[in-house]
């Protein structure tokens, strides 16, 4: 795997690219999302956007047909309405596509001008199967916003460097249709960490390697409060137990009552005083001050997602194309 810049300043391979986008409920997001993709560097009659809608209950798929009739790139509408999972719908736009090269990102993620551009160019390297991007964080308001960016909670160094397996999220991520031709598809009724379950089953099976193109952008909104800090850790518990059932990977082990004893103590005689001079003098912020109650506030979320979970029989199924 390669972690170095990539140039595309003098970049003549442009491939032709399908981009797959699940959308549920994203009448909201949606006309951000189109003004993202009209503004990519990469040439537009070399790339087909196949929107996904998953069973949305808003205006979504009026949204959708709209786009397809006015906007000035290649916008296929599609639908899946039979299972509701991300998953599933990236499955329905794989089956679609037109392209060999196929890339990945979400209807509430903002990609940068030359994302895509940037995301393609490894796949000139022919033993290059998967790509992933830089996932970065949309300017926040909020404490919790900018706690979550300040640890660099969507970014992609964390996937890349899981000590079990290398993977790239599928916010931002390219793969070969070979690689599902050769290892399946998404499982298509796993919930979270399908992402990780298909990277893994292309790279153990060497069907290629994967490399990261940090100039791939795209922006994602963080958590802005309370309750979706902790329903998106629960989720990460959750995708550790269904990894631990598909692939063995270790679980999370639960913090003691005497280890949160001591890092509260901690935080209460050490960090508090220090930073609350740090502050004083402007050298340091509210992050500072509350970084460990809300890193021990995740850390139990993270773990009860992980307890409280339980694989479906369904979730181990994988689709084929």
């Amino acid at each position: 795997m390669n972690h170095q810049p990539l140039d595309t300043t003098t970049n003549t391979f442009f491939p032709h690219v399908s981009v797959v986008v699940p959308i549920y409920n994203g009448e909201f997001d949606l006309p951000d999302l189109i003004s993202c993709l009209l503004a990519q560097t990469y040439p537009k009659q070399q790339v087909e956007y196949l929107l996904v809608d998953n069973n949305s209950s808003d205006r979504t798929r009026t949204f959708l047909e709209t786009a397809a009739e006015h906007c000035p790139i290649t916008i296929r509408p599609l639908s899946e309405n039979e299972i509701q999972s991300s998953y599933a719908a990236r499955n329905t736009g794989i089956r679609a596509a037109k392209s060999e090269i196929i890339a990945f990102t979400d209807a509430d993620c903002r990609p940068q001008h030359q994302w895509l551009e940037a995301l393609v160019q490894p796949f000139v390297n022919q033993d290059v199967t998967i790509v992933a991007g830089e996932i970065a964080a949309l300017p926040g308001k909020t404490l919790l916003e900018q706690y979550a960016d300040r640890q660099d909670t969507l970014s992609q160094k964390h996937t890349l460097a899981h000590k079990f397996c290398p993977y790239g999220q599928t916010a931002n991520l390219a793969i070969r249709r070979i690689a599902f031709e050769k290892a399946g598809l998404f499982r298509p009724y796993l919930t979270t960490g399908g992402d990780a379950d298909m990277c893994w089953r292309i790279l153990r099976e060497n069907i290629g390697r994967l490399e990261f193109s940090p100039r791939a952008i795209v922006q994602h909104r963080h958590r802005a409060t309370l309750k979706e800090l902790e329903s998106q850790w629960r989720r990460y518990g959750r995708s550790n137990r269904y990894l631990h059932e598909l692939h063995g990977i270790e679980l999370m082990r639960e913090t003691t009552a005497k280890e949160y004893g001591y890092l509260l103590l901690r935080w209460l005689l050490k960090e508090i005083p220090k930073n609350s001079l740090q502050a004083i003098a402007r050298k340091a912020s509210l992050v500072d001050l509350l970084s460990t109650p809300i890193g021990l506030f995740t850390s139990r979320a993270r773990y009860s997602g992980q307890k409280d979970a339980q694989l479906p029989e369904k979730a181990k199924i994988i689709d084929w194309l």
